[in-house]
């Protein structure tokens, strides 16, 4: 088998996978849906995301080991992962084939030329380390709160030597070292004057540009949407996502650019892409040519995939092994082996110290930015609600690569993406929006907390959910309290009778219970009484809506007899109401006498204390738009300054 045929088969084998395993994230009892099914494998043989996991949280998530493995076979042959297994990659090269099938052999090999542009995407992958590496310096290089003189003066005496070795240094290791060592005492100087190592602390935000994160999201929340109501029924209805118009419109723009430049994203964005550039530029296998002897075709970079130059000197960091040199050199003068190859090597990318020194601080100082507006502090969004078995904010964010996973899986649709109202690190986070889907947060649902790739949503047991067994000490799991809006809530604000949120609240005891009152009905003119015997009363010039009052929530009270309280109306006419056998009166009015028609309203009240915030009661509410009953992050268990009341 030619070994340009064999990467299409294996291109299109984990394009499939990766789109099964798509479709059998939703859960369900058939054999297509979530029945074991390895749905995070893909994402966890990413090795960026182990990287950035492990920089942000000083752990490894089990499930991530599997990215060594992509890592021991990046340095034996080099960028495998993007030419061979990377769905997002075979989809860009797909459309890049379409864009440019009948360009001529020159066109197509200029568009495959390298650019100074493709070095773009190393310094996405430095800024977003940076971003990620705050905590470990932190751990590293954290100064004490009040630093001595003389440990100031150590530490301007390492800054100097730093600075003056980096600038005469010879050696790569000598340079590291210096840069290291600077590095340090800028941390150092910057704990000390900033005495503030919240700011300081580092955020996760690869998933915005990690292609298989980026893949999953579009995928999970906006092609497979669209196919959830077709006839084969992948999710069992429909399902809708906020702002999916932007994740969507991310994902097509990467693909379409293809048009434009082939591997577009791969070339100039891709950080994972960079990453696997650093690791494979000295790979035990790589692209060469056997003889420096040429006859300058430039057939080979007709299709290159990564702009990797093969017929002069390759960068080996941009090849992507797609082996088309190989299949297309009518010479037979490239080869994929072990030596280096005889026309040169251009191993690592033209990243200046310049860039890498901005890069690097870009990165560093963005978290600090990003945490000005106090999210994390004081001013937290009570609207953030997160899924059940959530870290707390600080530790959510350091872990949440935003792949929508979560989402995918919910059964009721009421995990969604976070918009730009939460910042640019909880940008695509899951939050809960109990508006949308079929209901609120299942009460005895543990299915989001168990398949999150980065333990971002910790795995949780029903028992822990419910507070049962080992856990009953501690109560249920709560991720938010309900509160009653008077002003929207009909008993309370427009006199019409409601139970709905008291009914379908889920706990028990009930978390919503209800006072009873009654309130005087307007109607037209005074209610005199004609007539009346122990279950009729008929007034003398009334005209009461026909049947209005029928409806077992209206009253009927005399007010001159007190004792008797009111009385449940079953039935009206215009002049004449009857009232229920059960309450019959035991004093007929006297002719004359005023009678006042009351409404039982039954007045929502939340108990915090039982309150676990699953949000069916705001979902079920039949107020429009802006519900009479909201769930808030108020006093959810994964962060005890939320609590509305000192313990």
């Amino acid at each position: 088998m030619r070994t340009r045929t064999a990467r299409r088969i294996s291109q299109i084998f984990f394009l499939a996978l990766f789109l099964w395993f798509c479709v059998t994230t939703t859960l369900g009892q058939a054999w297509w849906q979530l029945r074991g099914w390895p749905v995070n494998w893909l994402l966890e043989l990413d090795p960026l995301v182990g990287l950035a996991t492990l920089l942000t949280t000083g752990t490894l998530f089990a499930g991530l080991l599997w990215s060594l493995a992509t890592l021991v076979l990046t340095v034996l042959l080099g960028r495998f992962f993007c030419g061979w297994l990377c769905p997002f990659g075979s989809l860009h090269q797909f459309v890049g084939w379409l864009g440019r099938r009948r360009k001529p052999a020159p066109e197509k090999a200029r568009l495959n030329q390298p650019s100074r542009w493709q070095v773009v995407k190393y310094w996405i992958l430095i800024f977003l380390l940076a971003v990620a590496s705050a905590d470990l310096l932190n751990r590293v290089f954290a100064p004490p709160r009040n630093l001595p003189y003389f440990l100031w003066a150590v530490v301007a005496g390492l800054a100097v030597a730093a600075f003056m070795m980096s600038r005469k240094a010879s050696r790569p290791a000598q340079r590291m070292l210096a840069v290291i060592l600077l590095t340090g005492c800028v941390w150092t100087v910057a704990g000390v004057l900033t005495g503030d190592r919240q700011s300081l602390s580092a955020s996760l935000l690869i998933g915005l540009l990690d292609p298989l994160p980026l893949m999953h999201r579009s995928v999970n929340l906006v092609l497979m949407p669209m196919m959830d109501e077709a006839p084969i029924g992948l999710a069992g209805g429909a399902r809708f996502y906020a702002g999916a118009w932007l994740i969507g419109a991310v994902f097509l723009t990467a693909i379409f650019l293809n048009l434009r430049t082939p591997r577009f994203y791969c070339r100039f964005v891709c950080p994972l892409g960079a990453l696997f550039g650093l690791l494979g530029r000295h790979a035990v296998w790589r692209i060469g040519k056997r003889d420096p002897e040429c006859t300058d075709c430039h057939i080979c970079e007709r299709n290159c995939e990564g702009a990797c130059a093969p017929a002069g000197v390759i960068r080996t960091h941009e090849c992507v092994l797609c082996l088309n040199c190989l299949a297309e050199c009518r010479h037979d003068l490239v080869g994929y082996r072990t030596t280096v190859s005889a026309t040169g090597e251009l191993a690592l990318p033209d990243v200046t110290r310049r860039q890498f020194v901005l890069s690097a601080l870009s990165g560093l100082a963005a978290a600090p930015l990003l945490r000005l507006d106090g999210q994390l502090a004081g001013n937290w969004n009570p609207r953030l609600v997160r899924p059940p078995g959530a870290l707390a904010e600080a530790e959510f964010v350091g872990r949440c690569i935003k792949c929508g996973q979560c989402m995918r899986i919910c059964p009721t649709n009421v995990i969604q993406p976070a918009g730009w109202e939460f910042g640019l690190e909880g940008l695509w986070t899951p939050v809960l929006n109990f508006r949308i889907g079929t209901s609120g947060c299942q009460y005895k649902c543990i299915a989001c907390s168990n398949i999150c790739p980065t333990a971002a949503i910790r795995p949780i047991t029903l028992d822990e959910r419910l507070g049962r067994n080992r856990f009953a000490g501690a109560g249920p799991l709560r991720i938010g309290s309900a509160f009653v809006d008077r002003g929207r809530c009909l008993p309370w604000a427009m006199d019409t009778p409601c139970i709905v949120c008291q009914e379908n609240c889920p706990v028990s005891p009930k978390a919503i219970t209800t006072r009873t009152v009654f309130s005087p009905v307007a109607t037209a003119g005074e209610l005199l009484v004609a007539d009346a015997d122990a279950q009729t009363i008929r007034f003398r010039s009334a005209e009461l809506p026909h049947g209005r009052f029928a409806t077992g929530d209206y009253y009927c009270r005399i007010p001159e007899d007190n004792a008797s309280g009111p009385r449940r109306i079953v039935k009206n006419t215009d002049r004449e109401l009857t009232l229920s056998a059960e309450q019959p009166l035991t004093r007929p009015p006297a002719p004359g006498a005023r009678a006042d028609i009351l409404i039982r309203l039954q007045q929502p009240y939340v108990r915090p204390e039982y309150c676990i915030g699953c949000g069916v009661c705001e979902h079920e509410c039949p107020v429009r738009g802006k519900r009479a009953i909201r769930v808030t992050a108020e006093n959810e268990t994964r962060n005890p300054d939320h609590a509305m009341t000192l313990k």
